[in-house]
């Protein structure tokens, strides 16, 4: 089992910037896809932002390419999402995910990823 604890959202106005963190305990490896969805109202998960653990390669969606930026501490298991210059359209639901022990896919599907955290709210005004 794998346990995810999500902080850090919140709301703020169009250009402003929050940084989400999210804290894995439990089964993993040295070596894991952990990274972010996204799901607004009535629209289906997206796939945020990824990073493999292993190598620090990492993954963004072309809608947060430039103005997001994805991390990691190995040390604490954390993984976080600088999120910056954030627009109306980033207001959604946002979820921390883990695929132990897995490369990452250049395509994220939710499928791939077992175990996600409990969400944190990103709401960004006009």
């Amino acid at each position: 089992q794998v346990q995810l604890v999500e902080s850090g959202g919140g709301s703020v106005q169009a250009g402003g910037s929050l940084r989400l963190s999210c804290a894995a305990s439990g089964n993993t490896y040295s070596s894991n896809c952990m990274g972010w969805f996204r799901q607004a109202p009535g629209k289906e998960r997206e796939g945020v932002a990824r990073i493999y653990t292993g190598l620090g390669s990492t993954y963004y969606a072309d809608s947060v390419l430039g103005r997001f930026t994805i991390s990691q501490d190995n040390a604490k298991n954390t993984v976080y999402l600088q999120m910056n210059n954030l627009k109306p359209e980033d207001t959604a639901m946002y979820y921390c995910v883990i695929d132990p022990g897995a490369y990452c896919r250049v395509l994220p599907a939710v499928a791939d990823f077992g175990y996600w955290g409990q969400g944190t709210q990103v709401t960004v005004s006009s």
